[in-house]
């Protein structure tokens, strides 16, 4: 999956049906509340994580997410060189505060051509060990909360055809998919913010953090207790010894 965004005039008409605002439903709620994945937002100072995460990447995952090869180098100045004032970067962290999971949300420079759809151009990586949670479909659908709530109409997906796993990601949300060969194209029409998206977006917002800064807390705890039992063993090593 390439970072170039493509012009807005090359997206489809027929991207996807609009679609009127569903009624509240809150059996669907409670069942997204239940598989809520804590996504946090990453600013320039993560910038060593997400260069990190990307060189844990496999060569084969390497290739998909980038659509070629890319050495550590290129992951370097890939890292680097992400425009965090502009773009928005996302980020899934396990308990030990390990980014297992990244999703890259590239806006098309502004301003937008008048009379085209505003765009924005979605890329993502998840961690070997990460996979089978269903974490690549949650990032696919923050990031096009974040996209619709600041008035982007269409979010692209620019990936090789074999990266299936993307795809499928891509046409379950509704997007329309289109082959070329070895590389492949998917559009998807995003609804109009509302008040109410503007809040689920915040709310999420909010409880991620809470649960990055709980994780982070438990982690110092976790440091504090392995110190007082090293500083422990120590001592009763020294006494142990003394006594000899």
């Amino acid at each position: 999956m390439t970072s170039t965004t493509p012009s807005p005039a090359s997206a489809p008409d027929s991207a996807s049906a609009d679609a009127a605002p569903q009624p509240w439903n809150p059996v669907a709620a409670l069942q997204r509340w239940a598989a809520w994945v804590p996504i946090r937002s990453l600013s320039r100072r993560h910038r060593r994580r997400i260069k990190q995460h990307l060189l844990l990447l496999s060569a084969r995952d390497r290739y998909l997410r980038f659509g070629y090869p890319a050495t550590d180098e290129q992951i370097g100045k890939y890292a680097m060189g992400l425009d965090l004032d502009r773009d928005e970067v996302l980020g899934i962290f396990n308990r030990r505060l390990e980014l297992v999971a990244m999703a890259h949300l590239a806006y098309a420079p502004t301003p937008q051509i008048p009379g085209k759809p505003a765009m924005a151009e979605f890329g993502v990586s998840v961690l070997d060990k990460a996979r089978g949670r269903g974490f690549g479909a949650r990032l696919f659908e923050h990031a096009a909360l974040h996209a619709r709530n600041r008035g982007i109409d269409t979010l692209f997906i620019h990936a090789l055809s074999e990266n299936a796993p993307m795809l499928a990601i891509a046409r379950k949300a509704g997007a329309v998919v289109e082959r070329d060969g070895s590389e492949s194209e998917a559009w998807l029409r995003l609804l109009p913010d509302t008040v109410a998206s503007h809040v689920g977006e915040a709310i999420e917002r909010h409880v991620a953090e809470l649960d990055f800064q709980f994780k982070r807390h438990i982690r110092v705890l976790g440091d504090i207790i392995d110190g007082v039992g090293e500083v422990r063993a120590q001592f009763d090593n020294t006494g142990t010894a003394a006594k000899e």
